[in-house]
């Protein structure tokens, strides 16, 4: 920080006690957290302290940027929360003068931000740790202020969705206010990848849809959309160097041009969202053949895909020349997971290609994977496999592999000992189209379980929960998604002593009808299976 304002000092004392006593402590006997000033936030900010005032919001709230990036996602960011922050008085103080009612005196009527970088660049580990403070205007001040400051105009996103939360609407005196001011929050993110997969291939889903679920992802501070776009099923995405692949859409209305794609990259930018795209080779690939018939072993062997022929490494090194130009991204998926190598064996060609490599259909499935990592690696991105490549070759894989868990636990622990990076991703817990798995189990599954070494913690970048499409389309997806996300989404923002699903369990039933009023179809949280709607009459705060 180049310049620090009286309010930074301020700011920076309350913190430096902040460290030495924060106003959550764990319980020595019940290893839960003392909640006596609990508050409604998701997910649970590192640090803060709060106080026992009431101050009303005014709903012609002004911002004061000062920001040395670009101030335009911010502002649009301000913008945005402010139509949420005020829902129901509009955003403006015309009521009043409709009503001819003496306008109030509102305690908080500005907000400030600074941001001290002036990068506005988005990557895997930007800084998104913030400062928020909240109190009522004093005898020398006219304006009654809350300030965020943080490093990157990210950290001040994250910073802008913790004020919504503590905007809350009283109906009793039509107004917006924040409980328990003043507010001290001191906050960081405890992993960098904290990740929802969605799956499109299985179902398609339309662009509006996606992107209802990238704004809802901000909510819980999520910051990676792994997006799953091509599988067996279907291949939707448009592939300007080998235009026939789309044949593979479900219909000519299932499918994203490359311009839809730019969207919607652009669009989780602005809302410090990265976009991981994904093509699964060489398995999960038969959708491929429809408009290239050549990449098929044979019309009774549709995948893998064929590893014995220059032209299929020809289209994938094309797929992403022109998936580069989209996803800026640093990451690229390349999947590799039930990889069935059997047809290989069966189809004649390829047979003998096997036997002049001097190759086994395991030597073919290294090959395929580690020539597909070198492809991705000489076009800037660094490589994500599923664990199965782990699991069967691992001193094959490029070093800096990062290896996706799924299949079972224990795979981050093995990974990071052998020097890779991994994402948690564990089935039992994480995958989303597993409807009989509960929110609590979601909330306790542990990306760092079995990892005790403190250089290799440091190679867990996170986790990702799974929406899986077999089952799931528009109708449902929201509800399917949302609110067990949000379980894994504290897991991986909050400090790891916050665990408690007690404790956690009121704040969680409180997110869950914060997303509702937001407009997103989040399911009850007591239901057992996922997605099904209420069983009866009842508050939303407590189904």
């Amino acid at each position: 920080m180049s310049q620090t304002t009286l309010k930074s000092v301020t700011i920076l004392t309350i913190l430096i006690l902040l460290h030495i006593n924060p106003s959550f402590q764990l319980n020595n006997t019940k290893n839960v957290l003392d909640f006596d000033s609990l508050t409604y936030i998701w997910p649970l900010p590192s640090q803060f302290t709060s106080g026992n005032l009431t101050l009303s919001v005014d709903p012609s709230l002004s911002l004061t940027l000062d920001s040395k990036s670009s101030s335009t996602i911010v502002k649009d960011a301000f913008e945005r929360y402010k139509k949420i922050i005020f829902k129901h008085s509009g955003g403006s103080s015309s009521v009043f003068d409709l009503f001819r009612f003496k306008r109030p005196d509102f305690d908080v009527t500005h907000l400030k931000i600074v941001v001290f970088s002036d990068s506005d660049e988005l990557h895997l580990g930007v800084d998104e740790s913030y400062s928020l403070f909240v109190d009522k205007k004093d005898g020398q001040s006219i304006i009654g202020e809350a300030t965020i400051e943080a490093n990157t105009i990210y950290g001040a996103l994250r910073g802008l969705e913790t004020f919504s939360q503590l905007c809350t609407f009283d109906y009793g005196t039509k107004s917006v206010q924040i409980h328990k001011a003043p507010w001290y929050i001191q906050d960081k993110p405890r992993f960098a990848y904290r990740g929802l997969l969605l799956d499109t291939s299985r179902h398609y889903l339309p662009i509006d849809v996606i992107k209802q679920i990238i704004e809802s992802m901000t909510y819980a501070k999520l910051n990676v959309l792994h997006w799953h776009i091509i599988d067996e099923q279907s291949f939707p995405l448009e592939v300007p160097t080998y235009p026939k692949l789309w044949q593979g859409s479900y219909s000519k209305w299932e499918r994203y041009t490359v311009e839809d794609a730019y969207d919607i990259v652009n669009f989780a930018k602005i809302r410090g969202i990265n976009v991981l795209a994904e093509i699964d080779v060489p398995g999960h690939a038969e959708s491929w053949g429809a408009g290239y018939p050549d990449l098929w072993p044979s019309t009774s062997c549709k995948e893998p895909l064929d590893v014995s022929k220059n032209f299929t490494f020809d289209v994938i090194s094309g797929i992403l020349s022109d998936m580069r130009k989209i996803f800026p991204f640093e990451l690229f998926h390349l999947g590799g997971d039930e990889v069935n190598t059997d047809c290989w064996k069966s189809t004649p060609h390829v047979k003998q290609w096997l036997q002049d490599q001097n190759f086994t259909t395991k030597d073919a499935y290294q090959h395929f994977v580690t020539r597909a990592q070198e492809i991705a690696i000489s076009k800037g991105w660094t490589p994500v496999n599923w664990e199965e490549t782990f699991l069967s070759f691992p001193s094959h894989l490029h070093p800096s592999t990062i290896v996706h868990n799924w299949l079972v636990g224990g795979v981050c622990a093995k990974a990071v000992a052998k020097g890779f990076r991994c994402i948690f991703s564990n089935q039992g817990y994480w995958y989303l189209d597993h409807l009989d798995v509960p929110w609590y189990e979601v909330y306790n599954a542990e990306p760092l379980e079995g990892i005790e070494n403190a250089s290799e913690q440091e190679l867990v970048l996170g986790g990702e929960v799974c929406m899986w499409a077999e089952t799931a389309d528009t109708s449902v997806v929201q509800q399917t998604i949302w609110p067990r996300a949000a379980a894994a989404a504290e897991r991986l923002w909050s400090r790891r002593e916050a665990n408690s699903t007690e404790t956690a369990l009121p704040r969680f039933h409180y997110f869950r009808c914060l997303l509702n009023r937001r407009g997103v179809a989040a399911a009850p949280v007591s239901n057992f299976y996922a997605r099904r709607p209420p069983v009866g009459p009842g508050s939303c705060y407590e189904q």
